[in-house]
């Protein structure tokens, strides 16, 4: 009895850890989270170069005040409807860790809502939906506001394989 107590105050605890600021943004009509530390910054949609023979979900890379971003279309990543940029559309530009060390990515999303301080009360573990289907790169779930909020662990939401990739568009190799 004393040891399923232990991993259920276990859980809590780790849960509480995930308590903090987020920045918040729409895909689709969901709403999810980054961790605010991870975000460098917010810019409005701009011209996006195609990188040839690169994955559907690598929309191409930016030219950030002479830095080359890889740029993620991040409905595309996570398999939904593909719509025209609009007005609200914009490029959050965070930076992810790899197997090389860390390189700024931009995900183009929706729109962006708020910073939110989701507290530790607020946060619920992700949910499971079998072992087929992995959702490693979905921290928690923050129930905000009367609203869920998908809390993301950007770091995961490449695979070790896609963020190769978009490290090589990043700093690609010169022969």
């Amino acid at each position: 009895m004393n040891e399923a107590r232990q991993e259920i105050a276990g859980k809590a605890s780790n849960l509480a850890a995930l308590a903090g600021k987020y920045l918040t943004f729409r895909l689709a009509n969901e709403e999810y989270g980054l961790e605010i530390m991870k975000v460098q910054e917010i810019i409005g949609m701009m011209q996006v170069t195609h990188v040839p023979r690169v994955p559907e979900y690598v929309r191409g890379v930016i030219n950030l005040r002479g830095r080359i971003i890889p740029t993620i279309d991040l409905r595309a990543k996570f398999g939904l409807e593909r719509i025209d940029d609009t007005d609200k559309t914009c490029i959050i530009v965070v930076e992810i860790m790899t197997a090389k060390g860390k390189v700024s990515v931009g995900i183009i999303v929706d729109e962006v809502a708020e910073v939110l301080d989701v507290g530790a009360q607020e946060v619920d573990r992700a949910p499971e939906f079998g072992t087929s289907l992995s959702m490693d790169f979905i921290l928690a779930v923050g129930i905000v506001k009367g609203g869920v909020k998908i809390l993301l662990d950007i770091d995961k939401v490449l695979t070790f394989e896609e963020a190769k990739v978009v490290q090589g568009i990043a700093q690609p190799t010169l022969a």
